[in-house]
């Protein structure tokens, strides 16, 4: 089978012929029919991930597809089903081994590409807000980086949620699209200055930040007292330091969160996380925002529109094309 693998940090992953797996017991094998891709992917490759699998690693931490093996134990899931899974890697391949306790049975009429784009960036948001913030309907939310993968089902969300949403991304273009996704009010992080223009709209109850760096600051200082802040991850490649005085003078809470991390501490908030999201989903609430659609043989090409920052949204691989 195809198989696109990093084998050594910093070097280009490489498009590799590989033995088809086989499930080890609580185990399936999936037909991989869709890959989703996500700024972990690139962190993988350079060895800057907080989890790094041994080598050689096949990316693709989200994808869905149809179970042909399953292994002995496996209870819920038979061959022939369709199923999403967050495993971490494994995805942008032919065929994937991961663990069934991983995998989410797929509403009959979702697409691959759907299911392939919704579970890390509905599920990180999801978490966050929901259990993580306790994000109140009426209260203002303020995304950075949020026409990107989780920024932009964060204002989504957010908007599900009854929250007044502002919405910060670089550009028209891509603010166009934070309105259409339910955003109240759009920042141009390039030509607006975040703090004083959230202070002028009542100031943020919870910000949501994959993005780190200067624009964190800004929202910091534009925060209002129990302000919940939630630092997702570090696309501007600086790390924010958090003076403590403040957050004791206006007792606000910064709450880290990293999704991966839950499935070993409290796979439930997972399962009921994307039971929910599965629901909303039926029901038309949500529905992913997929700005490409690339096969396996264009895979260097589908992460560098992460790199670039030239998607909205998600980025599909798509194996059966």
């Amino acid at each position: 089978m195809r198989a696109f693998q990093v084998t050594a940090h910093n070097t280009p992953p490489q498009l590799l012929e590989v033995d088809v797996p086989t499930p080890a017991a609580g185990e399936v094998v999936i037909e991989v029919a869709a890959c989703g891709l996500n700024f972990a992917d690139l962190l993988l490759i350079k060895g800057t991930y907080q989890e790094k699998p041994p080598l050689p690693v096949t990316l693709g931490m989200e994808m869905a597809g149809t179970i042909t093996q399953v292994g002995e134990g496996v209870r819920g899931f038979h061959v022939g089903q369709r199923v999403a899974a967050h495993a971490g890697h494994g995805g942008l391949a032919d065929y994937a081994k991961l663990p069934a306790a991983l995998c989410v049975a797929m509403p009959q009429d979702m697409p691959f590409v759907d299911a392939a784009a919704f579970l890390i960036a509905y599920g990180t948001s999801h978490i966050a807000l929901d259990h993580k913030a306790q994000l109140q309907c009426g209260e203002r939310l303020l995304v950075l980086g949020a026409s990107g993968g989780v920024g932009l089902t964060a204002v989504e969300l957010g908007k599900v949620m009854g929250a007044e949403v502002i919405a910060c991304a670089r550009g028209a273009d891509k603010l166009e699209i934070c309105r259409q996704r339910g955003a109240d009010h759009l920042i141009d992080s390039d030509t607006t200055d975040i703090r004083e223009t959230v202070k002028a709209l009542g100031g943020a109850d919870v910000v949501y930040d994959p993005v780190g760096g200067a624009q964190f600051d800004a929202a910091f200082r534009a925060c209002n007292r129990g302000a919940r802040l939630l630092p997702l991850g570090f696309a501007s490649g600086e790390v924010p330091q958090i003076p403590a005085n403040i957050l004791l003078v206006k007792n606000m809470s910064v709450l880290g969160f990293y999704i991966g991390g839950y499935v070993t501490l409290n796979p439930k908030v997972l399962t009921d996380s994307f039971t929910t999201l599965m629901a909303w989903y039926v029901e038309g609430r949500i529905k992913p925002h997929v700005s490409h659609v690339l096969a396996l043989e264009q895979a260097d090409a589908a992460l560098d529109l992460l790199r670039t920052r030239k998607a909205t949204g998600k980025v599909v691989v798509d194996l059966k094309a």
